[in-house]
């Protein structure tokens, strides 16, 4: 029988692209994981695209608005937080020291969410489900693994996001630099990377990664789908085969391999 995942309160509940073409990032992610594309209509005319793997929802796309292109913003993977109360979530974010990007909304009586950024302007957004619950498979082939905030200042950003999550953290004996898992229930769900000279030009932001049983086969047939490699395979001490991939528009994902963890 297939499990259907639920996201605990302060963890990754929802993956979303926002894209240059949905179109082609139908065919590029339904190709390179299996994922199944099914179209919500939106008051606009558009329409919004919910990943389906297993019958079960794993992420999703959207066109990127007029006013998001305008700004430079470029074709990126957004993560959403699950949170018990958005409202109170956007009251600790601001008293930690971040920054309100989008009210709190109703999204068509499925969520309540806002948009916001950490004090080094990292963005991410907050999610308090009505109707639907998030995910509804994490961690399985093919599907989001983990999630990652590379930034400059670590522990700043380890007291900013503890004070509005759930998070406990502990160090990762087996990275090369400074990083920091953070935990909820005693669970990892990601990790704050420090920043170093190598990311001049950078700005602080929020990565996803999706389990790849075979790696070297994955990157292949991203490839063949008109995607690239941002970074190649490396092996990661303690935890298994990772590489940073753009889809071709320039949405840039992580995959790995967990031959090492847990």
């Amino acid at each position: 029988m297939t499990r259907t995942y639920t996201p605990p309160v302060g963890t990754p509940g929802w993956f979303e692209l926002a894209t240059t073409d949905q179109d082609g990032a139908r065919r590029f992610y339904a190709g390179l994981f299996g994922w199944t594309p099914e179209e919500t209509p939106l008051p606009d005319g558009s329409s919004y695209t919910v990943f389906k793997h297993g019958g079960r929802d794993v992420a999703a796309c959207y066109t990127m608005m007029a006013d998001q292109r305008a700004q430079g913003v470029p074709v990126h993977w957004g993560v959403y937080f699950r949170v018990e109360d958005c409202d109170a979530a956007v009251a600790s974010v601001l008293a930690a020291g971040g920054k309100l990007l989008a009210e709190p909304f109703e999204v068509m009586g499925l969520l309540r969410m806002a948009v916001v950024s950490d004090p080094e302007g990292a963005v991410f957004c907050l999610s308090q489900p009505r109707t639907h619950p998030g995910v509804g498979v994490f961690r399985d082939p093919d599907a989001m693994l983990w999630v990652e905030l590379s930034t400059r200042d670590i522990r700043r950003a380890e007291s900013f996001y503890g004070t509005i999550f759930p998070w406990t953290f502990s160090d990762h004996d087996g990275a090369p630099e400074v990083y920091r898992v953070f935990s909820v229930a005693g669970e990892g769900y990601g990790g704050l990377l420090q920043m170093d000279e190598q990311w001049a030009g950078i700005p602080t932001h929020w990565s996803v990664y999706v389990h790849a049983t075979d790696i070297d086969a994955k990157v292949a047939q991203a490839l063949a789908l008109g995607g690239s490699i941002v970074v190649p395979v490396f092996r990661a001490p303690g935890v298994g085969r990772i590489a940073l991939l753009a889809d071709p528009s320039g949405g840039k994902f992580y995959l790995i391999e967990p031959t090492e963890m847990g």
